[in-house]
């Protein structure tokens, strides 16, 4: 039988029961395998109950000096009620300044009594019982958060002018580096928000026109690396010219930013459905028909006369089909006998030319040449320049290299070179 003898019913402070005549100490904290909250609990006396009902702040210390137990005790492990008991009489009973000297022993939680509207300078100096009376038994999650990544900045030495915390504002990245930046003017002061702006147009000039793309070589959904790292450059290089005193923090979520809303822009307008004006253009030149393969046997055809591109569809049965063990593909014309194939583990590529067909049971002969290539755009300019003329097309990419050992000593050489 458990009964509840005192809450004070918000969030997740905890509530003294009463479990078979006896009261206890109940919290959530941490989680299962499953992660699904856990339950903890350990035996408390009248005295504790009777300062827990009236003392807000130590009912709060209490809470942060038990979470760190609840942390040890994992997924699956029991929590240390005796540890759990022996801090009740030194959080609840004991001077201030007992606690104090305490909480410099121990481990604690301090997100928890920033949350719930600790006095930071108090806090930093060590007198917990000081800080903790602003407190309230209403958290702020987001004031917690903050706090949590200022301290994780001064470990790496990273001190925020008021212009560098209002940019991690505008992108909702103050407390959160790692999600997607957006923009967020109402979360910067108004008096701040026209010199975020300066910095977001600077930005914005920089990498006016630029594109980042889909990678089909990773999937249909992930973005080039290469061009993202190309819009990331141009916009740190551009900000921290014309805005030298912010800090790396600030500099390196604008261009974020501009990484990101690139990228999607780029989605609306996919770089291989261009290849079909052109293509049109070129009139006769482009090929009527060809066929897509993988290394798994996978096979695709494409005609003139369909609705896309190519190149479009090939990109598209690339972004279908590419895995880590699935990297090269290959595009024949077989009515010409040519073909060219894209080796992505390899960064490189091969035109196979037909030079005599097999007859009277004879092998067909072929030229294979290679090619290093640099990057998504170099395959993505092959793959164009096959689908409108062929293996005469792809002479300027070279120079192709038709000795295959020669050309993996110049493969070698280049990733020994990086």
């Amino acid at each position: 039988m458990r009964d509840i003898v005192f809450t004070r019913g918000s969030g997740w402070i905890p509530v003294v029961i009463r479990e078979n005549d006896g009261l206890r100490l109940m919290l959530g904290a941490g989680a299962d395998a499953n992660h699904e909250p856990r339950t903890f609990t350990f035996p408390v006396e009248e005295a504790h109950l009777a300062v827990i009902r009236e003392d807000l702040a130590r009912h709060l210390l209490l809470w942060s000096a038990v979470l760190p137990l609840c942390e040890a005790a994992g997924t699956r492990g029991p929590l240390d009620e005796d540890a759990a008991v022996a801090l009740l009489d030194p959080v609840l009973l004991s001077p201030p300044a007992d606690v104090d000297a305490l909480f410099r022993r121990i481990r604690w939680d301090r997100n928890r009594l920033v949350a719930h509207g600790a006095d930071l300078a108090l806090l930093g100096r060590g007198q917990v019982c000081a800080a903790m009376r602003s407190a309230t038994g209403t958290p702020n999650e987001k004031r917690a958060q903050e706090h949590h990544a200022d301290r994780r900045r001064a470990e790496r030495g990273v001190v925020l002018g008021p212009l560098d915390a209002a940019i991690l504002r505008y992108t909702g990245q103050y407390a959160h580096g790692a999600t997607i930046p957006r923009r967020l003017p109402d979360a910067v002061d108004a008096a701040l928000l026209p010199r975020v702006m300066r910095v977001i147009t600077t930005a914005e000039q920089a990498c006016a026109g630029m594109r980042i793309g889909l990678d089909p070589r990773r999937g249909n959904r992930a973005t080039d690396k290469q061009e993202w790292e190309r819009v990331a450059a141009t916009v740190s290089a551009a900000v921290r010219r014309a805005h030298p005193a912010l800090a790396d923090d600030a500099v390196r979520t604008v261009s974020s930013l501009m990484c990101a809303e690139t990228a999607a822009r780029s989605r609306n307008t996919p770089a291989e459905d261009e290849a079909k004006p052109a293509a049109q253009r070129a009139g006769s030149a482009e090929k009527t028909a060809l066929t897509f393969t993988d290394d798994k046997g996978a096979e695709r055809k494409w005609l003139r006369n369909g609705p896309r591109s190519a190149s479009a569809e090939f990109w598209q049965f690339v972004g279908d089909r590419s895995a880590a063990d699935n990297e090269v593909f290959t595009i024949e014309d077989e009515q010409r006998g040519e073909g060219i194939q894209l080796h992505f583990y390899a960064d490189s590529a091969a035109r196979i030319t037909t030079v005599r067909e097999g007859r009277g049971g004879a092998d067909p002969a072929y030229r294979v040449e290679y090619v290093l290539v640099d990057g998504l755009a170099a395959y993505r300019d092959l793959v164009t320049a096959f689908a409108l003329g062929g293996c005469a097309a792809l002479d300027p990419f070279g120079p192709w290299i038709p000795d295959a050992a020669a050309f993996e000593r110049a493969r070698r050489a280049r990733r020994n070179a990086r």
